[in-house]
């Protein structure tokens, strides 16, 4: 990408606004694109940007999700999935302190010293990155905004009086399951949130805690980047991780980074610790003041590699770096399958030549998502290699078939399909390599709809073990002394004993007495529907003329007054059986529906071609925009005076007509995009002041009394005296009078009684 783009440097403690700024920025260009530092913040950020402009606009990259649209102006991916030889206006960089991290610190300092837009480039993240960012990028602008809320220490408290609207923080999977099993027994429940959940997963935890159906949080430091949750208090329970080759202590900047989750935008948060632990002398007082010792020193690894060898590869990654301030990152995970593979003679046999060793690198570039034995995942890589470089070229489909459906099973416990989830991410990961696997997009389809099947089953398990059935998110007044509720016993596999052993009968009988599976409970059905709704393409939805949004039958929501015409809210229908935090989100996808309906009925007016037109023709296509494909001629005079005959010819290539007395696309009056008008009219209208829906085949309508005149144009119906009357006509009618025809032989074409032809023919001649 360019290296004249403006470069600016966001930098500061949490809750400033950094993520916001830079989401609002990058759509006030035509393009853009962000990179994030999880998946799960992708997913997030891919949501609220698609509330904004719809689906129809927005890509969503990571390295097993890819969506996308037919022609995308936005992007949304994780800093590793970022194609970056795409070029965008605008590029922004969320999080660039990870630059310093151990394992992925080498992608974001490559980002950081290569990666622009071509007009603005930002990197987000904190203010330990000043110094090198002034050092690496001394064009860069450092800019600072204060913390919207303050963040106060809060000391030491016990776990049963901790306040509402609470996130406890501990660091490895068994304590978080134990801190939100005794707030299951003390205040009702918890949502759980783990690094290792799908974002389906995550996001129904999370709608849960939002919409208060649980009071408190239980996660791990995946909240810690920039999740955003009405917390008000953050508690660690826990000081230290394991950080993939040792336990550590957190240093003051990576809690302050999970603190200062607490306090969003103008509401004030407060951390502390959990009973008995403590901070270290100093860590609060810094957190509080957010002053930590910058960074010194980024990891980095040369994007210029050498693919002629093996061993030339392995040499161009081991380069060190010219710079002090960067360090060649050791043991990448990628970099070690590669030295791992290349011991083994087969695979050298095969890797030669730029094409196979480039291949081999891809194939040593699959995320370990299982984190199992390192030996299991290179034992994979070079399966999948041997395949790859075989006498088919890709993967056997029969081999891929067997592993994934060993995968495809939503029996087990919480930590089961934890491990399942991790699987089928791998097998996703792979499938998005078109190259590599015969019929991709059915693959991706189908390890996608295993693993929301995987993360439902978890939701629900998770439900189950951490949540209360029926009780809701408890009183604040103190820990609860009525019994859990029973959870819903889950299937296990009945023990085998040998014949003769002195327990083999008592056995038998156990397991002739025991329940078989349990049948889904009516809320699992009403989660997996509202998973169904929240993932749906949107051709699954309708919208009639009067704004009523469909599922099939189903009223799911209604067009409502937005901030503009264009820019619709939707008021949910009652929908009883679903909880405030699944209904929450079923909106969001409701929203990013209306943004692409606008989208989808303007598209002739925002094709590539359009936005290249000129000044004075621009000018006229977003007048019809703003009025839904129909514009006055006299109120875009300007425009239409600097019109060239070729932007004429342009325009009218492009379906706009420029009349004497109405613009108009000639594609937005038939019926389809005339519905569509008339909802987006429904819901921007005062009621009684929008027009009944033409007849098929209309050419006018009486114009009803109490009916917004600009209403009736928005639908492309303009009134001229008692007629509202069809652009395409009105324009026709036009031309014959000007031409000398006689109103009274007109009345058939402006399709109204002779009486009223005069009037109309007055005002199309006004």
């Amino acid at each position: 990408m360019a290296d004249a783009s403006a470069i600016t440097a966001v930098l500061g403690p949490t809750n400033t606004g950094k993520t916001h700024r830079a989401i609002e920025r990058m759509l006030a260009h035509d393009s853009g694109m962000i990179g994030l530092p999880l998946r799960l913040l992708a997913r997030e950020v891919y949501d609220r940007v698609t509330t904004r402009v719809g689906e129809a606009r927005v890509a969503l990259v990571t390295g097993e999700e890819k969506r996308v649209p037919r022609r995308p102006d936005y992007w949304v991916c994780t800093v590793e999935a970022m194609p970056i030889d795409l070029e965008v206006d605008f590029l922004a960089i969320d999080e660039i302190q990870l630059a310093g991290h151990d394992q992925r610190g080498h992608v974001f300092t490559e980002r950081l010293l290569l990666s622009r837009g071509r007009r603005e480039t930002w990197f987000l993240g904190a203010d330990t990155m000043r110094p090198l960012m002034s050092e690496l990028v001394p064009t860069a602008k450092l800019v600072q905004h204060p913390r919207l809320s303050r963040l106060a220490s809060a000391g030491t408290g016990k776990l049963s009086r901790l306040p509402p609207r609470s996130a406890v923080v501990a660091f490895s999977t068994p304590q978080v399951y134990e801190i939100a099993e005794r707030l299951r027994a003390q205040r009702g429940g918890a949502a759980v949130v783990l690094g290792a959940l799908s974002p389906r997963t995550r996001n129904a935890q999370v709608a849960m805690f939002q919409s208060g159906e649980v009071d408190y949080l239980v996660a791990t430091d995946a909240i810690g980047m920039g999740l955003n949750l009405d917390v008000r208090h953050v508690a660690f329970a826990a000081l230290r991780k394991f950080d993939g080759r040792d336990v550590r202590d957190l240093d003051p900047a990576e809690l302050a980074q999970i603190a200062g989750r607490a306090g969003r935008h103008l509401t004030d948060g407060t951390f502390g610790t959990v009973a008995p632990l403590a901070l270290p002398d100093g860590v609060a007082a810094a957190i509080e003041a957010h002053r930590f010792p910058p960074l010194r020193r980024l990891l980095w690894r040369s994007s210029e590699l050498d693919r002629s060898s093996i061993d030339a590869l392995l040499g161009s990654l081991r380069e060190p770096p010219r710079v002090r301030s960067l360090k060649l990152v050791r043991d990448a995970e990628d970099t070690a399958a590669l030295a791992r593979l290349a011991e083994d003679p087969e695979i050298r046999a095969r890797a030669r030549g730029e094409a196979a060793v480039g291949l081999l690198w891809e194939v040593c570039r699959i995320p370990d998502f299982r984190k199992l034995l390192f030996e299991s995942h290179v034992a994979l890589l070079a399966e999948i290699y041997g395949q790859l470089t075989g006498p088919k070229a890709a993967l056997d489909t029969d081999w891929m078939a067997e592993r994934v459906a060993e995968i495809d099973d939503v029996g087990g416990d919480i930590d089961t399909l934890i491990t399942r989830i991790a699987s089928i991410r791998t097998w996703t990961y792979i499938s998005n390599h078109a190259r590599w696997v015969r019929d991709a997009a059915a693959w991706q389809d189908r390890t996608r709809a295993i693993e929301d099947r995987l993360s439902d089953a978890l939701h629900e398990r998770l439900v189950q073990r951490f949540v209360e059935r029926g009780g809701g998110a408890r009183s604040s007044s103190g820990p609860s002394r009525a019994r859990p509720a029973p959870r819903r016993a889950e299937a296990e596999e009945p023990v085998q004993l040998p014949e003769g052993h002195p327990f083999a009968r008592i056995a038998a009988l156990r397991a002739l007495l025991a329940p078989g599976p349990a049948a889904p409970a009516p809320e699992d059905d009403r989660a997996r529907w509202v998973e169904s709704i929240v993932g749906a393409p949107h051709e699954r939805f309708s919208v009639d003329a009067a704004g009523r949004i469909h599922d099939g039958d189903r009223l799911l929501g209604q067009l409502a007054r937005g901030p503009a015409l264009l820019l619709p809210d939707v008021r949910l229908a009652a929908l009883e059986d679903v909880g405030p935090g699944a209904r929450s989100r079923v909106l969001r996808r409701l929203v990013a529906f209306a943004r692409d309906l606008v989208e989808e009925l303007l598209g002739p007016l925002r094709s590539p071609e359009v936005r290249a037109l000129p000044g004075a023709a621009r000018g006229i296509v977003y007048q019809l925009e703003q009025g839904l494909g129909t514009a006055a001629a006299r109120e875009a005079e300007e425009q239409i005076a600097e019109l060239a005959p070729e932007d004429r010819a342009l325009l009218k290539a492009h379906g706009i007509e420029v009349g004497e007395r109405v613009i108009y696309v000639q594609q937005l009056l038939r019926r389809g995009a005339l519905e569509r008008r008339l909802a987006l009219c429904a819901a921007w209208f005062d009621r009684g002041r929008v027009p009944a829906c033409p007849a098929p085949g209309a050419v006018s309508v009486p114009v009803a009394r109490g009916v917004d005149p600009r209403a009736y144009a928005a639908i492309g119906y303009p009134v001229f005296g008692t007629r509202a009357i069809r652009a395409d006509v009105a324009e026709r009618v036009h031309r014959a009078l000007v031409s000398g025809e006689p109103a009274a032989r007109l009345s058939s074409w402006m399709g109204c009684p002779a009486r009223e032809a005069p009037q109309v023919a007055a005002s199309l001649l006004g």
